[in-house]
């Protein structure tokens, strides 16, 4: 009887230091894993498009209809920080059919933005476009946008 006891305060023994293992690694994972569109502390939050920028990145005339002369600037919020981080912006034309990519290298501190711009000077053809932004290669924003004649 006694080393059915022993048997049985052992066993007991062994569930509560697995249980307790699991229930710390289950309340460190969410800050780990961070939200969707995010890296290791930073995140997309918003992008806003326009013909012109301010000083500070911030889009001045903010629009999402465009004239086929016009230089389109996007200005992408990130919000975090990171000791490094790549932001990509891939533009493409209404059937898919890509524009053009770019990617920058960021270091955030906090609420930062980031400039990406395309021009064409012969004219972009009327048409609906798409700005997608990856953040370390994942999707984590999109902007749809017109160029009218």
């Amino acid at each position: 009887m006694h080393t059915r006891l022993r048997g049985t305060s052992l066993a007991a023994l062994a569930l509560a230091v697995v249980l307790t293992t699991a229930c710390t690694k289950s309340r460190e994972a969410p800050a780990a894993t961070g939200t969707t569109g995010s890296t290791a502390g930073v995140r997309v939050s918003r992008i806003d498009m326009g013909r012109s920028l301010t000083a500070d990145k911030m889009i001045n005339d903010k629009t999402e209809s465009f004239k086929p002369n016009d230089t389109i600037y996007a200005s992408v919020l990130t919000e975090g920080a990171a000791a490094t981080a790549t932001l990509k912006a891939r533009w493409t034309y209404q059937d898919g059919q890509a524009v053009t990519e770019s990617t920058q290298t960021i270091a955030p501190t906090g609420d930062a933005r980031t400039e990406f711009h395309i021009s064409k000077p012969d004219g972009w053809p009327a048409g609906k476009y798409k700005l997608e932004v990856f953040l370390n290669d994942s999707s984590a924003a999109t902007k749809d946008f017109e160029v009218q004649r």
